[in-house]
């Protein structure tokens, strides 16, 4: 089925379905590591790349980031 869906569909259903839950997944994954063994590069990590995605995301709707 993923064949026959046009690569400009595919890339959308990618950026808006896939990506925000991966990341949101992500960052769930990172908190619940933080909570039983506490702060560690591992959990860090998860949690940025959490992060990332919804700064993408931001980036991509046109708003502005925490900093700016």
């Amino acid at each position: 089925m993923w064949l026959f869906l046009t690569s400009r569909l595919r890339t959308w259903l990618l950026l808006t379905v896939v990506v925000p839950l991966a990341t949101g997944l992500l960052r769930r994954l990172g908190l619940a590591l933080q909570r039983r063994r506490g702060p560690s590069a591992v959990s860090g990590a998860l949690l940025r790349a959490g992060d990332l995605g919804d700064r993408a995301r931001a980036t991509l709707r046109g708003r502005r980031g925490r900093r700016g």
